[in-house]
C-alpha cells in the first residue's frame, strides 16, 4: 500500500504540542496522517492476518486517513485479540488482530502486535510529556517576562490561573493566598484565613461564601502539603461539604494544587470543569508545575516589592539623616572669650544623641542628650526633647526649672520605655560662671591647663533620667570656669567605645584622654580639642564596629 500524494513523514502530532487545551484521550490526537493504520494494514498483508487500528470507541481507522475522518463501525470478530493503547493511564485506542488458530505463526503475529502497541504507547507518552513541558516552559517564560517588566504579585497570579485554565481546558478557577507570615492553614472550619487573589468565571456568591469546598478543608490541606487533589464528580464525592452548592454554581469536577515555594505554602490554585471529568497523570503534573512556578513568581514579585519599599525607606532615612545633621551644627555662637565646637558620629542613619549650642538670655546654652533606642523612633524623640529644651530655655534661665519642664513634657507624651538622659548648662560669658542641671546624664569634665600637668575635674551628677517620673525634682549646680578651661560634655558612646579585643574605653581613660589633649595643645581652640578627642577614641577602637552614637560638645575659654 503506497502513501497518498502529499504525505509527509512524522506520524505523531507533535506540531500541536505548544497549543493550549487538554489533548483528547484518543489516538486521533496523536496520529494525524494514518501512517500507523497503514503500518498495521501492511503488517497484516505480510503475515496473512488482519490487523486494525481502532480509536477509543472501537471505530476502525483507515490507512492514510486524516485524523478527523470518521472511523468504520466494524464489530470485533469472535476470537480476535485486542491490544489496548494506554497513555498516561487512559485508553486512547487499540490494535486488533484477527489471526486464525493458536499456532506458532499466530503467536508470533500477536507478539509483533504487542511490541508495536508498546512502541506506539511510548511515542504517544513522549508527545504527552512534550506537550506538558512546552506548556510549562511557555508559562515560565511568560512569568519571567512579566517579572522582568516589574510585574506585581497580582500580575503573576492572573497569568498563572489563565495558563492553568488554558492548558488543562477547564472552565473556572481561583487562587487563594495565605497571609505572608503563615506556615499553613489554621484550625478554623471556614476560609477566613485565605485571601482571594484572582478568580475566573465564578460568581460573587461562590467567592463570598466562607464555607470550604471539602469537609475539614481536606482538599486545601492536601494541596498545601504538596499533593494534587482531584474530584471527577463533585456532586457524588463524599468528601465535598456542600454538593448542592457546587451544582448551583455549575461546577462538576475539580483539580487543585498548592502554591509552594522552598517547602513553604503560599496559597492554593483551584480549577473546575462544568462537566464530570477524569484527570490524567499529565494533568496532575501540569497543574503542580504551574503552581510551583506561580509560587516562585509570587515570591519574586514580593521580593521585588520589598526591595522597592526598602529603597524608598532608605531614601527617606537619608533625607531624615541629612536634616538631623543640619540641626546639629558643628559649632555654636561665639560669646566673648567662649569658643564652641561639637562632633557627632551616629552608629546608624538616624541617631538618638543630640547636642545644642545656642544663645540664651545673658549667656551661652549648652545641651547634650541621649535618647533610649535607635533608628526612627529615637530620632523623633530626640527632636522632641531638643525642641522642648530650647523652647523652655527661651523663657527661663534656671537649668533645673528647664529640666523639670522637659521631664514633665516627656512623661506626658511618651511611654515608660521612652526616656532620655540630658545635661543642660548656661555659661555667663562675663563672669564665666556655669550653672547646670542633669537628668541622669554622664557627668561632663572640666580641664584646666597647668604646668604641673592637666587633669580632668568631673562635675557632679544630677537627678533621674527624663521621661520616667513626672514629679522628679532637679537641682541647679554652679561652678566657676577660668581662662584656659575646657568643658567637655559627652554621651556614653564615647566611654563605651570598644577595641577589636572587646576592651571598653571607660570613663577614667576618657577623662585622662581629655586631660592629655588639653596638655598637648594648651592654647588649642575648641575645634582642635574636639578633633583630637574624636581621633583618640577612633584610634582606640580601630575599625571595630561601634553600637552606640558618639557625641561631644566642647567649650573652651580663651
Amino acid at each position: 500500500m503506497s502513501p497518498p500524494d502529499g504525505y509527509h513523514r512524522g506520524a505523531l502530532a507533535t506540531a500541536s504540542a505548544g497549543g493550549g487545551g487538554r489533548a483528547p484521550a484518543t489516538i486521533r490526537a496523536f496520529v494525524t496522517d494514518g501512517s500507523l493504520a497503514a503500518f498495521c494494514a501492511e503488517l497484516g498483508n505480510a503475515t496473512g492476518t488482519r490487523i486494525r487500528l481502532r480509536d477509543e470507541r472501537g471505530l476502525v481507522l483507515s490507512p492514510w486517513g486524516r485524523g478527523d475522518e470518521p472511523g468504520l463501525d466494524e464489530p470485533l470478530p469472535e476470537g480476535a485479540a485486542s491490544v489496548p493503547l494506554v497513555v498516561d493511564g487512559e485508553r486512547i485506542g487499540a490494535l486488533t488482530v484477527e489471526a486464525d488458530g493458536d499456532g506458532a505463526h499466530a503467536q508470533a503475529v500477536r507478539t509483533a502486535v504487542d511490541l508495536l502497541a508498546h512502541v506506539a504507547c511510548e511515542l504517544c507518552t513522549d508527545v504527552v510529556e512534550l506537550r506538558t513541558r512546552v506548556t510549562e516552559v511557555r508559562v515560565l517564560s511568560r512569568l519571567s517576562a512579566m517579572l522582568a517588566d516589574g510585574g506585581s504579585e497580582a500580575d503573576a497570579l492572573t497569568l498563572a490561573i489563565d495558563a492553568g485554565l488554558e492548558a488543562l481546558g477547564l472552565d473556572a478557577g481561583s487562587i487563594m493566598l495565605l497571609p505572608e507570615d503563615a506556615d499553613g492553614l489554621s484550625a478554623t472550619e471556614d476560609e477566613q484565613d485565605l485571601r482571594m487573589s484572582v478568580a475566573r468565571s465564578l460568581s460573587e456568591t461562590w467567592l463570598g461564601d466562607p464555607a470550604p469546598l471539602s469537609r475539614g478543608r481536606q482538599f486545601d490541606r492536601l494541596a498545601l502539603s504538596g499533593e494534587v487533589v482531584t474530584s471527577e464528580d463533585l456532586a457524588t464525592d463524599d468528601r465535598v461539604l456542600l454538593p448542592q452548592r457546587c451544582r448551583a454554581e455549575g461546577l462538576a469536577s475539580y483539580i487543585g494544587a498548592g502554591l509552594i515555594y522552598s517547602g513553604r505554602p503560599i496559597g492554593v490554585m483551584r480549577l473546575y470543569a462544568r462537566t464530570p471529568r477524569a484527570f490524567s497523570a499529565a494533568d496532575r503534573r501540569l497543574i503542580r508545575s504551574i503552581g510551583q512556578q506561580a509560587a516562585a513568581a509570587v515570591e519574586q514579585a514580593r521580593l521585588h516589592g520589598m526591595r522597592e519599599r526598602e529603597r524608598r525607606v532608605q531614601r527617606s532615612l537619608q533625607v531624615a539623616a541629612e536634616i538631623q545633621r543640619r540641626m546639629l551644627a558643628r559649632h555654636g555662637p561665639e560669646h566673648g572669650r567662649l569658643e564652641t565646637a561639637a562632633r557627632y558620629v551616629p552608629s546608624t542613619e538616624l541617631a538618638g544623641d543630640f547636642y545644642d549650642l545656642f544663645d540664651v538670655e545673658g549667656g551661652l546654652g549648652v545641651a547634650v542628650g541621649d535618647v533610649v533606642g535607635k533608628g526612627v523612633g529615637a530620632a523623633l524623640l530626640m527632636s522632641a526633647v531638643r525642641a522642648s529644651l530650647r523652647a523652655y530655655a527661651d523663657s527661663d534661665t534656671d537649668p533645673a526649672r528647664v529640666m523639670t519642664r522637659v521631664n514633665e513634657a516627656l512623661c506626658r507624651d511618651t511611654t515608660v520605655q521612652e526616656f532620655a538622659t540630658v545635661w543642660f548648662g548656661i555659661i555667663d560669658p562675663e563672669t564665666l560662671g556655669l550653672t547646670y542641671a542633669s537628668a541622669g546624664h554622664d557627668p561632663p569634665v572640666i580641664v584646666t591647663p597647668s604646668t604641673e600637668g592637666s587633669h580632668a575635674r568631673r562635675l557632679e551628677p544630677g537627678g533621674l533620667v527624663a521621661g520616667v517620673n513626672s514629679g522628679e525634682a532637679y537641682q541647679t549646680t554652679r561652678v566657676q570656669l577660668a581662662p584656659g578651661d575646657a568643658l567637655v560634655v559627652y554621651t556614653d558612646g564615647m566611654i563605651d567605645a570598644r577595641s577589636f579585643d572587646g576592651e571598653r574605653l571607660g570613663r577614667d581613660r576618657f577623662e585622662a584622654t581629655v586631660a592629655g589633649a588639653v596638655e598637648e595643645a594648651p592654647d588649642g581652640s575648641a575645634q582642635v580639642l574636639a578633633d583630637r578627642l574624636m581621633w583618640a577614641v577612633r584610634r582606640f577602637a580601630g575599625l571595630a564596629p561601634q553600637t552606640d552614637d558618639q557625641t561631644i560638645a566642647v567649650v573652651r575659654v580663651r
